[in-house]
């Protein structure tokens, strides 16, 4: 789990909110303010680890993070709002073939320069219009995990839960941000304990209106969001 900025809060544009103010039980690992990404470094526009929804996302998370704390079980959000610099630094990025930092992890099983035609990188995101999150559960009491380093192994996303860099989420058969078809949400060849727990997560958040984006069991996005065609580009801090 990360700390909370010292940085003081922005005013945000009307609409949008900081989730910790709706929710503050809902765990956040803001990944692009740190380095544990694809890119392995924190992505400009994001200046500090804190997650930014609009309204009507955030009430939507605290009423699954309600049924969750039932089961003992809570969220763990990775992303939410993106402002359309880190989209633009995403895409540069994806442009440099000598940048292979991090592909043992994120993207092992697909060459870079086909990570737009495959779907998983876009030069615009639903994530910019504020309604779009990447998220996990965890369970109750919150397990420890280890902080990614620079200069730390680069372990295979795919690989076993016990043998890829540990993260506190439940098993979902990939880590986080793993770019291949083993995180496609429905995919059959999954164990059944890893299907039944993306199940669960995909069956909650449709249940408070989400709609999950079938090649990363992470992605989810509201569909009756408020800004559908705006793209915003204000910092994340």
């Amino acid at each position: 789990m990360t700390t909370q900025t010292a940085l003081r809060p922005q005013t945000l544009p009307e609409g949008f909110v900081y989730l910790r103010d709706i929710d503050p039980t809902i765990i956040q690992e803001a990944r692009y303010a740190l380095s544990h990404n694809f890119v392995g470094r924190p992505i400009p526009g994001y200046d500090a680890p804190v997650i930014i929804v609009t309204d009507a996302v955030a009430l939507a998370l605290k009423a699954v993070q309600e049924e969750l704390k039932l089961f003992h079980l809570t969220l763990k959000v990775y992303d939410g709002y993106r402002p359309q610099d880190a989209v633009d630094a995403f895409a540069e990025w994806a442009a440099d073939p000598t940048d292979q930092l991090m592909k043992a992890e994120f993207y092992p099983g697909i060459d870079k320069k086909n990570l737009f035609e495959a779907g998983y990188i876009a030069k615009r995101s639903s994530h910019t219009r504020g309604s779009a999150v990447d998220l996990t559960i965890v369970s109750l009491p919150v397990p420890s995990q280890p902080t990614w380093n620079p200069g730390d192994p680069v372990l295979d996303g795919r690989l076993p839960k016990d043998k890829r860099f540990p993260d506190n989420s439940i098993d979902m058969g990939t880590g986080f941000d793993c770019l291949d078809e083993m995180s496609h949400t429905m995919n059959p060849a999954l164990p059944p304990e890893v299907r039944a727990n993306r199940l669960l997560l995909k069956t909650l958040m449709e249940k408070h209106g989400f709609a999950n984006y079938w090649r990363e069991w992470w992605h989810f996005g509201l569909v009756n969001e408020p800004y559908p065609e705006t793209y915003f580009n204000f910092p994340v801090r």
